[in-house]
């Protein structure tokens, strides 16, 4: 991870609340953006500049509720390439659309996969593409109670 303005420096209270209100609102504009940190909207725009040179910024998006895409079923997937299969697994992953995150991670298996689709049909087909390659646990979503968040943002004083 690059850092900002030298190797070590954290984020600073200025840059740590405009991580924090982008993070709840992508589309705040500038303006908006000074006016809550109380300075002018140049400065922001570079602070915002320097942000997103160093990484901490890596894009800016919108959440969409998959159910409103004709994709109301959610499901995790546990997977465990067979031998030899680890990269092979990871381009199938990557090919399927319906898996919009994925991670590599320790533990029995090798992948924490998330999967939005239409039916248990849609899964099983999904499934049935992966299971040559490599063994897999599913786990259907029922609820969310803790959405997808920002970590906490600390700034260098804290």
């Amino acid at each position: 991870m690059k850092y900002l303005r030298s190797e070590s420096r954290p984020l600073d209270p200025i840059d740590a609340a405009l991580v924090t209100a982008l993070a709840e609102d992508a589309r705040t504009s500038v303006a908006e953006l000074a006016r809550m940190v109380e300075m002018s909207p140049p400065s922001v725009s570079e602070r915002l500049r320097r942000l997103e040179e160093a990484g901490v910024i890596q894009g800016y998006t919108v959440r969409v509720d998959p159910a409103a895409l004709g994709r109301p079923l959610v499901a995790w997937l546990r997977v465990k390439p067979l031998p030899g299969k680890l990269v092979q697994v990871a381009e199938i992953l990557r090919g399927l659309p319906e898996i919009v995150e994925c991670d590599r991670i320790t533990g029995e298996d090798c992948f924490l996969a998330r999967a939005c689709v239409r039916s248990v049909g849609e899964l099983e087909r999904m499934i049935d593409t992966i299971i040559p390659f490599a063994a897999t646990n599913t786990s259907i979503v029922q609820s969310s109670p803790v959405e997808r968040r920002l970590p906490p943002v600390r700034a260098a004083a804290e």
